[in-house]
């Protein structure tokens, strides 16, 4: 004879279907949530952002520029000011601008992030050791910079602290950010290229002396930078190892710029290139950016280089 299942039986089933029905809708809201919040931290910036010392053009020109010319620059006025920095030691000069928020260094307050558009502090975060931060990259919602003798990478939207690298000295150094990774100098002589979501070191390049206002550009898997022993270096970007090394009279402090198939920078060679330019101090030194080769040198009267 068949039997009939009971009513505990009947309705058992149909209580594990209600719940998981009223259990979807939570977790489609979960999963959203959780999309927004990553879209959020990793949001690609416009490319007329200047998240970077060199931009991402590593030349520091930005050609999205449409608004600012000769004929409106003369017109331009103060939208606001913010004097977050006159009692921390002052700020640095190099700001990094992405998705609407303004990032920048200071003397011994850490790192700022602002509102571009009504300068109000979002967030700072302050060293361990309160030291001085250089300019800042910001890549794939993090903010990379170097503070004392370490590099740090920050969330950008909160500024907590995502890792850091310890070097063997002073960092001064910008760092650039190319295809997941981290290139930077330190004042304990060595080039560093570091794993951008980790900080795991993938290579260092001992140059001769410290390296310290010098910020690396990148261009087409090589990496340029000058050294305070007189040269300015072309490495490998995936390996570290040296293409070429070009020695000029003085030390390096520039950052090159690479443009053309030319890379430009500045030394302090005392060099003089005619006999009326005696208040010439440095030289822009221009190696081919592939063979080191020598093509120029042009002194400057003033302290731009």
């Amino acid at each position: 004879m068949k039997s009939f299942p009971t009513n505990r039986e009947q309705t058992t089933p149909f209580r594990i279907v209600s719940l998981l029905l009223l259990m979807a809708p939570l977790w489609l809201m979960l999963a959203a949530a959780n999309s927004s919040a990553y879209a959020q931290a990793s949001t690609p910036p416009s490319p007329a952002d200047w998240t970077q010392y060199h931009r991402d053009n590593m030349q520091r020109w930005n050609p999205y520029e449409t608004v600012l010319g000769v004929n409106n620059a003369v017109d331009l006025q103060l939208k606001w000011k913010n004097s977050i920095g006159r009692d921390n030691g002052g700020i640095q000069p190099i700001v990094t601008f992405a998705n609407g928020v303004i990032y920048f260094g200071s003397d011994g307050s850490g790192l700022f992030a602002l509102n571009a558009g009504s300068g109000a502090l979002l967030w700072n975060y302050s060293t361990p050791d309160g030291a001085e931060i250089g300019a800042p990259a910001v890549a794939n919602g993090v903010v990379y910079a170097g503070g004392g003798d370490n590099v740090y990478a920050l969330n950008a939207n909160t500024g907590a602290n995502l890792w850091s690298y310890t070097t063997g000295g002073r960092v001064l150094s910008s760092p650039a950010v190319v295809n997941g990774v981290i290139y930077i100098g330190s004042n304990d002589h060595n080039v560093y290229a570091l794993n951008a979501g980790t900080g795991a070191r993938l290579w260092s390049f001992a140059t001769g002396d410290t390296i310290e206002d010098s910020s690396p550009a990148v261009v087409d898997g090589v990496v340029y930078i000058g050294s305070s022993d007189h040269n300015v270096y072309a490495l490998n970007a995936g390996s570290g190892t040296k293409l070429w090394s070009f020695a000029t009279g003085n030390i390096v402090r520039s950052s090159p710029a690479v443009a053309n198939g030319v890379v430009y920078l500045g030394s302090e060679d005392p060099q003089r290139v005619c006999s009326q330019c005696r208040q010439w101090r440095q030289a822009v030194i221009l190696p081919h950016w592939r063979r080191g080769e020598f093509l120029g040198r042009r002194g400057e009267r003033s302290g731009l280089y």
